[in-house]
């Protein structure tokens, strides 16, 4: 059996992480105290920024005041808005310093993950409640996170040895929170901080219906103007998914292309999910969009009814029977839709080459929804046989359905309000993880590109 000193363990391991994310400066900031009744001496828990930082970015963090080798488990817990409690845990072992740092020492084989993972103890956390997924419903207050290191590596958590706070926000100081109220239009404006104009987004989610706000809000925050868009079951706007009127969407493109501080003259759209074939039928059938980027979106038209002046674009067909139910109940829907390329569903295939924008693609290959990659080559296929430029498609292994901004952890299965019951979005933690954090590089490099006419420069890591 070959042995090898902690300190060697988490050196030879640094070089694994390096280069991968903005990693936050080797200035270390101390965390809270260590655990009420230790002596000064005590461990304790150094994080950097110290306090309080942005949901999409790093946080690194480092214990100090250990033991040489000291075997410890670091715990995460958050609770979002409901009250609803996500954890994380890993184990780990002290250098021969006493010093123990998340970007040099790899976690443990038998907590949530293991392997050198700076941010895994955030990726990682999972609800205690059953099919339930972390999302941000008031971007104005920040999360707190809640970080503890317990003795040992056993079932049962040690003695307490440190613990600290620390707030992961989604507004930046200077970014501004506009509600929307004009006509028929029901969204939130996030606009940097700065003068302006700024290139502008409209951003759409999917099925789940109201406003959410926390992607525009991160999105604003790298200098973009973007318009959180709701379109139904958010006040008086239509409660269920039966018919949309894409004359709503094109209020909307024409409040941001004639708004003072949005840059023209065209504006981008970024759509999940359903959100996303909502994007390719704005693209297709409105003026004035310049780039539009799906996230694991459709090139057909789902779940409802599409009308746009004398134009109706029915749903994609569904087969209940091609669902699949596990024996513990969720269900696998992949396979529900009907193909686009055939019979009468060949209708809702929405008509693409019309539109005069680029597009990007998005696309988890493992994500249990719907066939995304399918729809994206679909897409292409289809762009290109009209003479129009090729889209860009990144594919990301090990990815699911709902790729968000970085570090938010993975939702493998939750309630699916059209089928009404928990189905599989698809995903491997540590993959789809490492996805989240390169499309938002993709996204950001695309819209700049389009929106400004800076090279991206960026090209996908995966």
């Amino acid at each position: 059996m070959w042995q090898v000193s902690a300190r060697s363990l988490c050196r030879a391991s640094s070089s694994a992480w390096q280069g991968r994310l903005p990693w936050p400066g080797p200035a270390w900031s101390p965390g809270t105290a260590p655990a009420q009744g230790l002596s000064s001496m005590a461990p304790s828990i150094r994080l950097s920024p110290a306090a309080r930082s942005l949901f999409d970015q790093p946080l690194a963090i480092a214990v100090q005041g250990l033991r040489p080798r000291q075997q410890v488990t670091l715990r995460t817990s958050l609770r979002d808005e409901t009250g609803e409690l996500f954890q994380a845990s890993a184990r780990y072992q002290a250098g021969d310093d006493g010093e123990l740092d998340l970007a040099r020492c790899p976690a443990l084989p038998g907590g949530s993950f293991s392997g050198l993972e700076p941010m895994g103890l955030l990726w990682a956390l999972q609800p205690q409640k059953p099919f339930w997924r972390l999302v941000k419903r008031d971007v104005q207050t920040p999360f707190l996170l809640q970080l503890e290191v317990f003795e040992g590596h056993g079932e049962c958590h040690g003695r307490l040895l440190a613990q600290a706070q620390h707030e992961r926000a989604f507004l930046r100081d200077g970014v501004r929170r506009v509600p929307v109220r004009e006509g028929r239009i029901r969204a939130t404006l996030f606009l940097p901080r700065g003068s302006g104009p700024f290139p502008g987004i409209i951003d759409l989610y999917g099925t789940g219906g109201g406003l959410p706000e926390y992607r525009a809000c991160l999105l604003a925050n790298h200098g973009f103007a973007v318009l959180a868009l709701a379109f139904y079951s958010y006040e008086d706007l239509p409660k269920g998914m039966k018919e949309f009127h894409l004359e709503y969407f094109e209020e909307a493109v024409n409040y941001m292309l004639h708004h003072t501080q949005v840059k023209g003259p065209g504006i981008g759209l970024l759509g999940h999910s359903k959100g996303g074939d909502l994007c390719v039928s704005m693209a297709s059938f409105l003026k004035g969009i310049t780039a539009t980027a799906l996230i694991n979106g459709s090139v057909a038209n789902v779940g409802a009814v599409l009308r746009y002046k004398d134009i109706t674009i029915p749903p994609l067909g569904i087969n209940p029977k091609r669902i699949k139910v596990g024996k513990s109940g969720i269900a696998d829907i992949i396979d529900a839709l009907n193909s686009p390329l055939e019979g009468p569903d060949q209708q809702s295939f929405i008509p693409l080459e019309k539109a005069q924008c680029c597009f990007l693609f998005i696309v988890g290959q493992d994500d249990h929804n719907w066939k995304s990659e399918f729809f994206a080559v679909e897409g292409s296929k289809r762009l290109q046989a009209h003479g129009k430029e090729k889209p860009e498609i990144v594919c990301y292994p090990g990815a699911g359905h709902y790729i968000e901004p970085p570090f938010f952890p993975m939702c493998a299965a939750s309630m699916h309000l059209l089928f009404g019951k928990p189905v599989m979005w698809g995903g491997e933690p540590k993959a789809h993880c490492e996805a989240q954090i390169d499309a938002w590089q993709q996204i950001q490099a695309f819209f700049r590109k389009h929106l400004t006419g800076e090279p991206s420069g960026t090209s996908s890591k995966l």
